[in-house]
């Protein structure tokens, strides 16, 4: 077996960082939501851990990245995983066939959890999972092998290092059709979310700042100089779009916000991804700056103008920031930091890579948009896609799942605090 210690312990550390996005996940948009709506939050990142590893195992393993079927889906040789072990998957390659595996499951994991941040306080539990299970099979594993698996936009030639289009594009345009059809939240205009617990979001955009480094540097697939260079952009992009946010909402609002500094890291994290391997760090600079300033206006300005309810701004951020970075992989790409790659229009002066980048954009927006679109509307058709007015003032957490975050806190006054 061709394998490479320091390769295999590399990726396991990688696989686990990815995973730990996942729960990061939840805190961030945990944190994000009125507090009676907290735990219906955190559920749909959690039992995405549970409901995306049995589809992946089963099945979505095999149609992403299995033998090619006309440059669209893989075959079913993997199906159960059969054949899938201790040897490298292909020639070369310096893990086992297993560990890629999982390592493209956290990937599956974390992504359609992204997309819950649009439909937040409104969209039932029920239709959630309906929602995620056949999305997850519908749509991600398709593109996944589009790109990834030796289908069309990768035979193209469109560069997707760690999953600007398969995981941020997909999933927040996603969000952003799902948010059309299901409708804004009661009271929204005179009730708008206010995040319940800042620190929750600290804590989970810090621990989704730390598992991109898994994330991105993990998708080189080996411990070596490009993983190396991934981990180095993937950092600076995440701290420039950082800057670049809170000085958009300096200039905006007159006051910069520590939810805004969050935010703006994580669209600096969303815009490298695709290109962390393939662009210089001085252009990682410019790709991070520019995310959080472009994304902020997204959030701030863009949504209030359309009208549309991405309660927290996935499509805004992850839609945005990862239509920025796939764009900007075509403009900053170059030979000259990884072979592998291509010049981009900056290098080459030619817009032939921008425009590959441009198709794949499209055609995710396309068909995930599409695909998106049609299970809502079979869903809803089977169960309610949106939790009843009473409901959603009641809170999700307790008319969902019975439970509340804070329930030693609930009907406390001021005196019975100070007397507890």
């Amino acid at each position: 077996m061709n394998y490479t210690t320091g390769d295999i312990g590399f990726m396991i550390i990688s696989t686990a960082l990815v995973m730990l996005m996942t729960p990061g996940l939840a805190f961030f948009y945990g944190g994000l939501v009125k507090k009676r709506h907290v735990l219906s939050m955190m559920m749909q990142s959690i039992i995405a851990m549970g409901v995306v590893t049995l589809i992946w195992v089963v099945l979505g393993y095999s149609l992403a990245f299995g033998p090619d079927i006309g440059s669209v889906i893989g075959g079913l040789d993997h199906l159960m995983l059969n054949g899938v072990g201790l040897e490298p998957r292909t020639e070369g390659a310096t893990i086992p066939h297993l560990l890629f595996m999982v390592f493209q499951m956290m990937f599956a994991i974390l992504t359609p959890a992204l997309m819950t941040g649009a439909t937040a306080e409104r969209l039932r539990f029920p239709a959630f999972v309906l929602l995620m299970s056949f999305w997850s099979l519908l749509v991600y594993v398709p593109i996944a092998h589009w790109v990834w698996g030796g289908g069309w936009l990768g035979n193209l030639g469109a560069l997707d290092f760690a999953g600007g289009t398969v995981v941020h594009i997909s999933s927040g345009f996603s969000g952003l059709i799902a948010a059309l059809v299901i409708g804004k939240r009661i009271n929204k205009s005179t009730d708008p979310t206010i995040p319940h617990n800042i620190p929750y979001v600290i804590l989970g955009g810090t621990l989704l700042w730390f598992g991109w480094f898994g994330f991105n540097a993990g998708s080189e697939l080996a411990a070596d100089g490009i993983a190396v260079i991934a981990f180095v952009t993937t950092f600076i992009a995440a701290a420039l779009g950082l800057l670049g946010w809170v000085v958009a909402e300096k200039l905006h609002r007159g006051k910069p916000t520590v939810l805004g500094a969050i935010s703006g890291a994580v669209a600096g994290l969303v815009a490298i991804t695709p290109a962390c391997a393939y662009v210089t760090n001085a252009s990682a600079m410019v790709i991070g700056l520019v995310a959080g300033g472009l994304c902020y206006f997204a959030v701030a300005i863009l949504k209030d103008k359309l009208g549309y309810d991405d309660a927290l701004d996935a499509f805004g951020i992850h839609g945005i920031g990862g239509t920025w970075g796939a764009l900007a992989t075509g403009i900053f790409c170059t030979t000259a930091v990884n072979p592998l790659g291509k010049d981009g229009l900056f290098y080459s002066g030619e817009f032939h890579q921008v425009g590959i980048q441009l198709i794949a954009v499209l055609a995710t927006y396309i068909y995930a948009g599409l695909v998106t679109f049609i299970l809502l509307k079979v869903i809803g058709a089977i169960t309610p896609l949106t939790a009843t007015d009473a409901e959603q003032v009641s809170g999700l957490d307790t008319t969902q799942h019975g439970e509340s975050a804070y329930p030693d806190f609930e009907g406390l006054t001021a005196n019975s605090i100070y007397n507890l």
